[in-house]
């Protein structure tokens, strides 16, 4: 199932701002004149933050595979790394992109959702084996779950008591009002501007937010194989299918009640085009930038 929707962002730091690089086309210029130089950071080469990453950069005609260097830090460990220099700009989920703000470090230069409103981003997931020989005990878990996330957003004090239990310094240590402003969709972008997202961190959304839409596991797919992470095109469908239990998600949700969508496939609007899961080799080869 998917956890949540919207939340991460891609932070520059305020070097960068300086050089006058707030967004992706002007940060295409300065690696234009640094071919090479700029380091960017994701948290796992295969995970959906470099993806997001990597689709930025190159729709602003940047090859993230040779035109910048780019590197693997934890989350909590981005904003330090940046204010030392290690690196100009990450992707990476929240509070980390917010604290980046308010340590004076960095700016935010786009959020994930401005790349794909409402996009899957982390997942409850599981070995085939475990939940072929505990298929109640998975039931449950994604039923639990389920409930948990329609209980955070039955009402603000709810959320702020979920964002206070994720700020203690047993969890991730950070500010509380950092938390909960990016979880209530209030933003700022460090340079001034402040605004309340149309899409903003989700966690049930009525459970629109967490059916696993096979077009959605196969999205990820044509990203891994344009960045030369997938050596060739698999069985797109095939392997979504088999990765994204569609059936035991469907039994979970009657269990707790929750409505879900007719198709196990969706479109999407990206913000530079549609993706429908039709024909996903040619759409994953038909990016001009691509490893």
């Amino acid at each position: 199932m998917t956890l949540n929707a919207n939340g991460q962002a891609i932070t520059l730091s305020k070097q960068l701002a300086r050089m006058h690089a707030t967004d992706g086309a002007t940060l295409a210029k300065v690696v234009a004149q640094k071919p090479g130089e700029l380091v960017f950071a994701q948290t796992f080469p295969t995970g959906t933050h470099a993806m997001w990453l990597y689709y930025w950069l190159a729709a602003h005609g940047v090859k993230p595979m040779s035109d910048v260097r780019v590197i693997t830090v934890p989350p909590p460990q981005m904003v330090s790394n940046m204010r030392v220099g290690s690196m100009d700009g990450y992707c990476a989920g929240e509070p980390w992109n917010v604290r980046a703000i308010a340590d004076e470090v960095g700016f935010t230069a786009a959020t994930t959702q401005e790349i794909w409103p409402d996009h899957p981003e982390k997942v409850l997931a599981a070995t085939a084996t475990f939940v072929d020989r505990h298929p109640n005990a998975a039931r449950a878990m994604t039923a639990a779950i389920l409930e948990a996330g329609r209980w955070i957003e039955a009402s603000p004090a709810n959320r702020r008591f979920a964002a206070e239990m994720i700020a203690q310094p047993e969890c991730i240590a950070c500010g509380v009002n950092l938390v909960l402003d990016r979880m209530q969709g209030r933003y700022e972008d460090g340079l001034g501007r402040r605004w309340i997202d149309a899409h903003p961190l989700k966690f049930f959304g009525d459970g629109e937010m967490n059916f696993p839409y096979l077009s959605d596991g196969m999205w990820f797919l044509t990203q891994q194989r344009r960045w030369g992470l997938l050596k060739e095109d698999p069985d797109y469908l095939a392997v979504a299918r088999a990765i994204n239990r569609t059936g035991l998600y469907r039994e979970a949700a009657a269990a707790a009640s929750v409505s879900a969508p007719s198709s196990d496939m969706r479109t999407a609007a990206l913000f530079d085009g549609a993706w429908d899961g039709s024909d996903p080799a040619r759409y994953a080869n038909g990016f001009a930038i691509r490893a």
